[in-house]
């Protein structure tokens, strides 16, 4: 990690953490060294491609640097939560998956982040006539990118001294609970895919939304502290929650429970498909939109889900099909119960990846700390 310091500035930001793309460049390079690099490479585009993000984290560094704000350099690679010690503001350079990464690190929201796109597709490369298409799908889109390499310049000073616009973003919360263990995943700032790890195998879930159980007595058996009961319980809206509220007299279904609390599970759904995609308003426009799902305005705090490739049988009626895509709303809890031997979780893409194994089960809401991001003027 390198490191540099300043005497004071008038920054609003004093302790900045720059997290840097390792590129396609780099990594192959490493792989050449051992003789493991794929034959088909196109070396000078991506020494091209890595000469350009070079280019941007040099002019950033130096810029920050004339402006006398303290900053340390790390690998996106190598980022650990120690890094984030003292920080005040994160600039994830490279493109979208870079954003993602840094994101993950900031569980708790209360660290702002900055994306700068390192390598955008260009002007020239749109005029140019051995490009088709306007868009170049080898290059990032930078959608969650504020800054580019061409505008950074007049950019990150609006950043620094207060000027820019910062939104917080809805994030995924993802709980898998097994046989022996609780574990909460990473909020996910894009989306979630849960599916077998074969592409070619079918995915088996039941499906079903979470209704808090009335039972004060069990919760007090349960080693549960009051500050998480507090937390679980204002993750609920009763007048959102659907279909019908319960009473003490009501006969329950399936209970299940998480952090020690009950739940039962309501409108439970067995799926055979190829997974389930699930998305914030901010990811609608990536996969989701691919997948077919629905547009989402950007500020709106609702999840939706898509089961792919749902294979319904012929006598299933309408309400079935009209549950391969909806909106998971404020208060609202989707239980998942995996009945394939085995099965994965994507978090933002490939990179970050929970095992499933058959039996576990998951809770799915919009309850995580949001992000902080400074985002493009509408």
């Amino acid at each position: 990690m390198i490191q540099h310091f300043a005497t004071p500035s008038l920054s609003k930001f004093q302790r900045l953490l720059v997290v840097i793309k390792q590129t396609a460049y780099e990594e192959y390079s490493q792989l050449k060294l051992r003789g493991q690099a794929p034959k088909a490479l196109r070396w000078k585009r991506l020494e091209s491609r890595y000469r350009s993000h070079k280019q941007c984290v040099n002019d950033l560094l130096s810029f920050l640097g004339k402006h006398k704000v303290n900053f340390s350099c790390v690998n996106r690679v190598e980022l650990d939560r120690q890094h984030l010690a003292d920080v005040d503001l994160v600039i994830a350079v490279g493109g979208d998956g870079t954003v993602l990464s840094a994101c993950h690190f900031l569980d708790h929201g209360t660290i702002p982040l900055l994306g700068v796109n390192s390598d955008p597709i260009s002007l020239e490369d749109t005029m140019s006539n051995s490009i088709k298409k306007k868009s170049d799908e080898r290059r990032s889109h930078g959608a969650l990118c504020m800054a580019t390499s061409h505008n950074m310049h007049e950019v990150i000073p609006e950043v620094l001294y207060g000027g820019a616009k910062v939104s917080s973003r809805t994030r995924i919360q993802c709980i898998v609970k097994s046989t022996f263990s609780e574990t909460k995943l990473v909020p996910a700032l894009n989306d979630i895919l849960i599916c077998n790890p074969s592409p070619a195998a079918v995915s088996r879930f039941r499906m079903g939304w979470l209704q808090p159980v009335d039972d004060p007595q069990n919760r007090m058996q349960d080693s549960f502290s009051e500050r998480d009961y507090n937390y679980f319980q204002s993750s609920f809206n009763e007048n959102s929650l659907s279909p019908q509220k319960h009473t003490t007299n009501e006969h329950y279904g399936t209970v299940t429970r998480f952090g020690g609390l009950p739940f039962d599970i309501a409108r439970s759904l067995n799926v055979w498909s190829s997974g389930l995609w699930v998305c914030t308003s901010t990811g609608s426009s990536a996969a989701m939109h691919a997948a077919g799902g629905m547009d989402m305005d950007g500020d709106t705090s609702d999840l939706q889900y898509l089961i792919r490739e749902h294979m319904i049988e012929a006598r299933a009626g309408k309400e079935v099909s009209d549950m391969n895509n909806k909106l998971i709303h404020e208060g609202e809890q989707v239980h998942i119960r995996w009945n394939s031997q085995k099965g994965r979780i994507f978090i933002d893409g490939s990179h970050l990846v929970h095992n499933l194994d058959l039996g576990d089960e998951i809770l799915i809401n919009n309850k995580a700390p949001p992000i902080q991001i400074f985002t493009k003027a509408d």
